[in-house]
């Protein structure tokens, strides 16, 4: 009887123990205190607090570390140029270019935009967009990775724990919201109750501090991990107690990673490159036919999106200049019969598509301060469009953009006429500055501090 207690024992402990998985025995039903066990057990595991839930042989500290280090170039890369790409719209110029009112001390970066180089919006919001786009799959293995840890319990064991689960729930949350918020912006499908802008905005600094704070207690373990390549005694409270059979080692799993942002890259890059537009297929900037000629490059909104009509841009057109020198109107053959200077400048916008450098001609805009008043340090515009509705139709620019000689109201793109889509009969190009501040359809330009 002892011998026969003893081998239904180790049968026991071999089948059950540390994988929670039930299985038949040779010796019938069980007796006594083995089915409470059985059923503890079972009911355990189900839960995905316990670690016998989480079977993966993949996860482990090491594997998380490598992730975490690329999201922490990736994520730092992404942050700075979001942080730019506001700066770019001088929201403390005036209230018209500021989405986002009451940031308060969260503003306390802006600086002056420059207008040099003249790609420099192109190059930061590129980074920005694309980056994200790319570290998708990044982000979601990382949280994969640590997905047990977001159920362990108790939910705080100490003040510093507290404080790192905490810092988790605002990287997590934050993280997500800025990820699909960006995502459906770009994607044109923002379904977000408010603006894009002050939401986006205010949820990159909550993700920031979970960011910071989560760096600060897991970037030193994570790079002695990375550095000896293993634990040194201490405890991988990410692997799994009871993994499966491997069906992909962790450097697949890797390479599964890898190949998806690459796939994402090469399906989205594109469309900040004219010749390479036709490869970003998930991206509706990138796959949009221009059309051809010279006024066949990448627009944002047409005339007719925003009803914008020939009565509206035909004969009785009238640009108004204001200053000290008081209203002054012209119409377009008179601006034709002023000085005509040349730049070649891309057009990039918050959505992150641009175009290659486009050669337009027009007036300077500082031989038009100089008209309403200003002959010898012009101060910022206003610019206003005859287009009736939607954001952006009225815009503020700096001092330092007016005096810039390449800083343009165009009449011309590519040796021609501008078309309907383009800004026809006027519109506003400066080097550096965010498309929507290149404003189309221009009727009126007040010269003054703002």
């Amino acid at each position: 009887m002892g011998d026969r207690r003893h081998k239904r024992t180790f049968r026991f402990l071999f089948r059950f123990g540390g994988t929670g998985r039930a299985g038949p025995s040779d010796d019938g039903p069980s007796t006594g205190r083995v089915p409470a066990v059985l059923d503890r057990l079972r009911t355990t595991d189900r839960l995905p607090s316990s670690p016998g839930f989480w079977r993966s042989p993949v996860r482990g500290v090491r594997f998380t570390a490598v992730l975490g280090l690329v999201l922490l170039v990736g994520l730092t890369l992404v942050f700075v140029t979001g942080l730019l790409s506001y700066a770019a719209y001088n929201p403390d110029l005036a209230p018209v270019n500021d989405k986002t009112p009451g940031k308060g001390v969260l503003g306390f970066y802006l600086f002056a935009w420059p207008t040099g180089p003249h790609w420099l919006y192109r190059l930061t919001q590129g980074l920005h967009v694309t980056g994200g786009i790319v570290l998708v799959p990044v982000l979601l293995a990382k949280l994969w990775s640590v997905i047990p840890k977001l159920f362990a319990l108790p939910p705080a064991r100490s003040v510093g724990h507290a404080l790192e689960r905490v810092s988790l729930l605002l990287l997590v949350g934050g993280a997500l919201f800025e990820f699909i918020t960006g995502l459906l912006n770009i994607q044109l499908e923002y379904v977000f109750p408010g603006s894009f802008y002050p939401l986006h905005f205010y949820g990159a600094w909550v993700f920031f501090a979970g960011f910071v704070a989560h760096v600060g207690l897991k970037l030193p373990r994570a790079v002695r991990v990375l550095r000896s390549g293993e634990l040194r005694g201490e405890t991988d409270e990410l692997a799994s107690p009871a993994p499966h059979t491997p069906t992909i080692s962790r450097r697949g799993a890797f390479a599964m990673v890898g190949a998806g942002s690459l796939l994402l890259l090469v399906t989205s890059v594109g469309r900040s490159f004219d010749a390479l537009r036709s490869t970003a297929l998930l991206t509706p900037r990138g796959v949009a036919d221009p059309g051809t000629g010279p006024n066949g490059f990448q627009i944002n909104k047409t005339a007719a999106s925003v009803r914008i009509t020939r009565a509206d841009t035909g004969e009785r057109w009238r640009l108004t200049v204001s200053g000290p020198a008081g209203d002054l109107a012209f119409t377009r053959e008179q601006l034709l019969a002023m000085d005509q200077y040349s730049a070649a400048l891309p057009i990039a916008c918050v959505e992150g598509w641009s175009t290659a450098n486009q050669w337009w001609r027009g007036v300077r805009l500082r031989d038009l301060a100089a008209l309403a008043g200003y002959p010898d340090r012009p101060p910022g515009v206003f610019v206003e469009s005859v287009q009736r509705s939607g954001p952006f139709r009225k815009a503020a620019l700096r001092d330092n953009q007016v005096r810039d000689p390449r800083s343009l109201l165009a009449l011309e793109v590519n040796g021609e006429t501008l078309s309907p889509d383009h800004g026809y009969p006027a519109r506003i190009i400066v080097p550096a500055a965010p498309g929507v501040l290149n404003t189309k359809w221009v009727t009126r330009l007040t010269f003054g501090e703002l």
